[in-house]
């Protein structure tokens, strides 16, 4: 692909906590942006509830003080856009939840992602740098006076994705898709290895889903995901935005 957009930012991210729920696609159609259609993986569509760390965050090269290293949560889902070279897999959001409100006006601003603003934190069992063996991941998000969260517990060491196997569907995703506020759809490509994942032997999704994501999507994600796995991440490029045609 030559021609690439200019690079807006650069970070890492880390320890991507994914839970994924089933879903029908008539709850998600009224939020697929024009020009993508629902991605399907063995006949199913998903909604992934992802937890991680954003680190050593830039815009446009620059690091912005007391917004480098930060949480987030979003909901998410999957969607599709023919580009030249054939099918562009890529993902779109229903809502992004992060601590800082100068986060959430920028990514308002630049591509009119649904972000929002709440305290978090987090807790992530290390041994020096790594991951402790079975060790557990958690966020938390603080809404309405109440602390949600969201928590994995590991089970061995971390693995290479199977080709064609659900977590490969859900993680390996290099595009991104959002709907303008005048019925257009930028598009924007991130950039990263392949990652490798742990399995999770036990997790936690507390959550007032109603007040957060709307009662629609609340038989979904209360009924338990269907799949659960941690990926450990990696440095990251987003692009800058580029609008498609319908």
């Amino acid at each position: 692909m030559t021609d690439l957009p200019k690079i807006f930012l650069t970070a890492e991210w880390r320890y991507l906590a994914m839970l994924n729920f089933a879903i029908e696609p008539e709850v998600l159609q009224p939020f697929v942006p024009a020009g993508t259609e629902l991605d399907f993986w063995q006949g199913r569509t998903y909604v992934s509830v992802v937890g991680f760390l954003f680190l050593d965050t830039k815009v446009l090269g620059i690091p912005i003080p007391l917004h480098r290293n930060f949480e987030e949560v979003n909901l998410r889902f999957y969607v599709r856009h023919k580009g030249p070279e054939g099918w562009r897999r890529g993902v779109a959001f229903i809502k992004e939840i992060v601590p800082r409100f100068a986060i959430t006006a920028v990514a308002r601003w630049v591509y009119n992602e649904n972000y929002v603003t709440h305290a978090m934190r987090h807790r992530i069992d290390r041994e020096g740098l790594s991951l402790r063996e079975n060790g557990k991941v958690r966020y938390e998000w603080k809404v309405q006076g109440r602390w949600n969260q969201m928590e994995v517990t590991t089970a061995g060491g971390p693995e290479s994705m199977i080709p064609g196997s659900e977590a490969e569907f859900i993680a390996e995703h290099y595009w991104g898709y959002a709907a303008q506020k005048d019925g257009g759809c930028v598009e924007y490509r991130v950039e990263h290895p392949p990652w490798k994942v742990w399995r999770v032997a036990d997790q936690t999704f507390d959550c007032d889903v109603e007040t957060l994501y709307g009662q629609r999507f609340a038989p979904y994600l209360r009924k338990g995901p269907t799949s659960v796995f941690l990926a450990e991440g990696s440095e990251i490029i987003v692009r800058k935005g580029v609008r498609i045609e319908n």
